[in-house]
């Protein structure tokens, strides 16, 4: 534990980003889907009437100072456990302790675990006791999914909210913020921004309001460090901006949820005839590592499963694509990958082939499995023709239009394949009436 001299020497060193961080409810931006007067989380605050919580979502975006401010609000002690270098024995420790709080003074706590899926399972249980009586009240974050990385039980004991990440004009706004707070931020300077400088920080901060806080502050004190004057007055200017921050980085886990939702809205871009989102989301995928393998078979699946006879030059486009990305890779694939995913997103769409081939596997699998009719069985040897096979079978290209008249192919009555009338698929339905025509005028009456 620190003492109050410690914690104010430690508070003037802190980064900005810790300093400005919100003390009360109406501090804080963003969330307001559940945030928002009126909704879930700040009713269930200001009724103080908490269930454990499971903060889910990017770096940056106000967990953890979410946590603390609702210690502050609730009258709760607050502790932190980093749960990658946490043990069971800490966890035993701050129950333990709550438990006299609870008992001699009637004061709860708030455990809050940083990084929550990295207990493992029975780490994750340790809590459970305490967690469904109330001994403390868990607030978990993650930037893991929770419904795969937290334990069920643990999981129905709370409620769980999912961050998004914040806005750049929220962004802005807590820029500004800083720069007027004389006492947490960097109000006690002489600093002004231009509106673009502050815009600019924003957006590539990307939703992170650490990462713009902390790119602000080294704007600021570096121009204050170079002129040996902390009254100089400073300007941060576009340019002083730009040379404050990074390169964007983007939040991208190859194994986790931003790879499937970025998989997903790829496909579903193409799937909707929509070029120009499409190529968005290839971008993000390749800009944040995504393996381009992935996204060739993604394009190859979607080129049947989507785009299917309605354009059957859809298909060799995506081998094509597939080959190419496995024979040069990056960065050159990148334009092969481009001009696939254009393809398939101003191709001609039908799942006609899909749903053939789902209902007749449906069939297989639950209906009684049909036999081979006798016409139509391979009759290698003479024995097997004595027995019937093949005995009957018409060979299509001996009759008009190049289709036997009655020949039966199934030996039930079954519709799998329902052709659109969209693209190439259109051409395909006029040769299947034709065909079922011939056949027709061949039946009994026709």
């Amino acid at each position: 534990m620190f003492t109050p001299a410690e914690r104010e020497a430690l508070g003037r060193r802190a980064p900005l980003a810790v300093r400005m961080r919100p003390r009360t409810l109406d501090e804080v931006l963003g969330q307001e889907a559940f945030l928002g007067p009126g909704k879930l989380l700040r009713r269930m605050i200001e009724a103080d009437r908490l269930t454990s919580l499971i903060f889910h979502g990017p770096p940056g975006v106000g967990k953890t100072t979410l946590a603390g401010v609702i210690a502050n609000t609730c009258s709760c002690t607050f502790r932190t456990l980093h749960a990658a270098s946490a043990s069971v024995k800490d966890v035993r420790e701050i129950i333990e302790a709550a438990r006299t709080d609870l008992a001699t003074r009637d004061a709860r706590t708030v455990l809050f675990i940083d990084e929550l899926h990295r207990f493992n399972r029975a780490q994750q249980d340790v809590l459970l006791e305490d967690v469904e009586n109330g001994t403390i009240l868990l607030i978990g974050a993650t930037t893991e999914n929770p419904y795969f990385a937290i334990n069920s039980p643990l999981l129905s004991r709370s409620s769980v909210f999912r961050f998004e990440p914040l806005t750049e004009s929220h962004i802005v706004a807590l820029l500004r913020r800083a720069l007027a707070d004389a006492e947490r931020g960097l109000g006690r300077y002489d600093v002004t921004a231009d509106a673009e400088a502050l815009a600019h920080l924003a957006r590539i901060s990307d939703g992170d309001a650490r990462r713009a806080l902390t790119a602000l502050e080294v704007a600021v004190l570096s121009q204050l460090r170079a002129a040996g004057d902390e009254t100089a007055a400073v300007h941060v200017d576009l340019d002083t901006a730009a040379e404050s921050i990074q390169a964007k980085a983007i939040v991208y886990d190859t194994q986790g949820d931003q790879h499937y939702d970025a998989a997903s809205a790829l496909i579903k871009s193409m799937r909707g005839s929509d070029p120009d989102a499409a190529v968005y989301w290839l971008a993000r995928m390749l800009v944040a590592g995504e393996d381009p393998r992935f996204i060739a078979r993604r394009i190859a699946i979607l080129a049947s499963e989507d785009v299917g006879n309605a354009d059957p030059r859809a298909i060799t486009v995506a081998a094509a694509a597939f080959a190419i990305t496995e024979r040069i890779g990056l960065p050159e694939c990148q334009l092969t990958l481009a001009q696939a995913v254009i393809y398939m997103a101003c191709a001609p769409k039908s799942n006609a082939a899909t749903t053939a081939i789902y209902a007749a596997t449906d069939d297989v699998k639950t209906q009684r499995t049909l036999p081979v009719p006798m016409h139509l069985r391979n009759a290698p040897h003479p024995a097997m023709r004595a027995e019937g096979a093949a005995e009957g079978y018409q060979y299509s290209h001996d009759y008009p239009g190049g289709v036997s008249p009655d020949q039966d192919y199934l030996g039930v009555e079954r519709t799998y394949y329902e052709p659109t009338d969209r693209g190439y698929e259109k051409h395909m339905a006029a040769y299947l009436r034709y065909a079922r025509s011939l056949r027709a005028k061949s039946a009994p009456g026709g």
